[in-house]
């Protein structure tokens, strides 16, 4: 199993991209999003990696960060959502939103993903409401997106050119998920249930993006309180 690719773009497809590891080529299909943020042909990149592996076949996706391939293997868990699928629902709302629309039950927004259907969509929110909160408390404890700088430093034999700054991670993003991932696990061990816990955090996350710890778990304690 190949689970990590660190080599040189070689070039970038529609839907793919050829990396150079030491002379081997290796295509891996990448989404919408991960394939905008890639560094250009002849520039280091590093990517995790899943390997679909069929009898007539063996693919390889990958991934800018463990957060976005932890929730390509559980859209994959569902009935009728493929590979092909899965990375149009990440490409399209990337890791971060697919949690928050899954907690919150939001169909439409998994339906905006080309090859969606309404029913697929909602089979995606009701199979996954409960398992969400697992993979969303792990966003802060992942390690932040692959930087391609730390990819040059192992590649042999190539000069590559300085990578730009749309591979590397947004740090306002990471401290965001950091933040849900504290306020999800606060509200749990307050005792809510891990799907009340996740939808509440993902709306308050929603309405104030850029929300630390303490004003997630303010807001969502919110949400949670018994209306009269």
């Amino acid at each position: 199993m190949i689970g990590k690719l660190t080599g040189i773009v070689d070039y970038i497809g529609t839907d793919h991209a050829m990396i150079d590891v030491r002379g081997v080529g290796y295509i891996v299909f990448v989404s919408e999003r991960t394939r905008m943020a890639m560094p250009r042909a002849g520039e280091p990149v590093a990517l995790y990696t899943d390997m679909l592996v069929r009898e007539d076949n063996m693919q390889l996706f990958g991934f800018t960060s463990l957060f976005e391939k932890e929730w390509y293997r559980l859209l994959i868990s569902v009935q009728g959502i493929g590979a092909k699928a899965a990375m149009a629902i990440l490409g399209t709302l990337g890791a971060e939103a697919t949690g928050r629309a899954v907690a919150l039950g939001d169909w439409n927004a998994i339906k905006a993903a080309p090859g969606v259907g309404p029913k697929t969509a909602q089979r995606v929110t009701m199979e996954l409401k409960d398992k969400a909160p697992k993979v969303m408390a792990m966003g802060g404890a992942l390690p932040e997106t692959l930087d391609a700088a730390d990819a040059a430093e192992v590649i042999e034999a190539a000069t590559p050119q300085a990578p730009r700054k749309s591979a590397k991670a947004k740090p306002a993003a990471k401290a965001n998920a950091a933040a849900e991932s504290e306020a999800l696990s606060a509200l749990q061990n307050l005792g809510y249930s891990p799907s009340d816990a996740a939808g509440a955090v993902a709306q308050s996350a929603m309405d104030a993006p850029d929300a630390d710890t303490s004003t997630l778990i303010r807001a969502a304690l919110k949400l949670l309180a018994p209306k009269d």
